[in-house]
């Protein structure tokens, strides 16, 4: 089977999708896999006469942010009548888009942060939530553009002139306690990781700088709640309408104690990828090896054409 890897882009997460391409060709031709890199950029005409000229049987599809997961890319493969890895345009887009990932997880009775959306002028004006307060865009991945606003932070105009991330901001009430995520296969949630930083939190330098984070696998809480984060991360995984790998981000409140509260903040459709990646450990520490995830994951996008 001949798998084409994309990889590169035109997000602020190039540089991780460059990572996560490079590991995945050589963990796929590890596997047995004719593989083919391809480095995307801003020529689309260019990407769609070299899928043309390769033929390839499968995508895999190592892209992150705008334009990779978004459902962008989704949708010209899908032009192109080839199958590729992760989900779909339609799940693809609702992940992307965080207020209607939410509304999604509402209406499947899933346990979210309070927040709403606010033009850039508005959060100059007032604060629209009583601090702390999270402000993040809408479409953006790998903490992009997030900021927790406190007591005493005198940043909130400066944030606002300043916005580039599109017309419309999130606000989000500020969750206290620790972060943890969850990996899906298929139909299967394969632990819980507890992510520790030093940063203010999981921020972009935390999840990719060396250092920048510990994980600590399975995570050290009450295993009422181990259980209600695996099903609270399937049941996103489904309510987005998610196919092959996903990842739920989840913060959880225990500061009154244990066992507290869960709260999904999100659900990436295409996590990083590479061997020390949070998907990897997880299916590491269920007996996959690396080779065999993304092998499974080809395997995966081949079936479902």
């Amino acid at each position: 089977m001949h798998v084409v890897v994309l990889s590169g882009g035109m997000s602020a997460e190039r540089e991780v999708s460059l990572a996560t391409g490079a590991q995945v060709v050589m963990a796929l031709r590890e596997a047995g896999f004719r593989v083919t890199p391809l480095e995307v950029g801003a020529d689309l005409g260019a990407l769609v006469a070299a899928l043309g000229a390769l033929k390839p049987d499968v995508v895999f599809n190592a892209l992150h942010g705008r334009f990779g997961e978004d459902g962008c890319m989704q949708g010209v493969l899908d032009w192109l009548g080839l199958p590729y890895t992760h989900s779909g345009l339609r799940a693809s887009a609702l992940a992307m888009d965080k207020q209607a990932a939410k509304a999604a997880f509402v209406a499947a009775g899933l346990p979210v942060a309070t927040g709403q959306l606010v033009t850039p002028e508005a959060l100059e004006a007032a604060d629209p939530l009583p601090r702390p307060f999270v402000v993040k865009p809408v479409n953006e991945g790998s903490s992009v553009g997030v900021t927790i606003l406190r007591e005493g932070d005198n940043r909130r105009a400066e944030i606002a002139r300043g916005w580039a991330f599109g017309p419309r901001i999130m606000v989000e009430a500020f969750i206290p306690g620790r972060e943890l995520t969850v990996a899906i296969m298929g139909d299967r949630a394969l632990e819980v990781t507890e992510i520790a930083t030093g940063h203010v939190f999981y921020d972009y330098a935390a999840k990719y700088e060396d250092g920048g984070s510990l994980h600590t696998l399975p995570a050290p809480i009450h295993p009422m709640i181990r259980a209600q984060a695996m099903d609270v991360a399937l049941r996103a995984h489904r309510a987005l309408g998610c196919r092959g790998v996903s990842r739920a981000d989840l913060r959880y409140d225990d500061t009154a104690g244990e066992p507290g509260q869960l709260y999904l903040l999100e659900v990436n459709t295409q996590p990083g990828m590479t061997r020390t990646s949070l998907v990897p450990e997880q299916a590491a520490h269920v007996g996959i090896r690396f080779p065999d995830l993304c092998a499974w994951m080809v395997r995966e996008a081949a079936c479902g054409a």
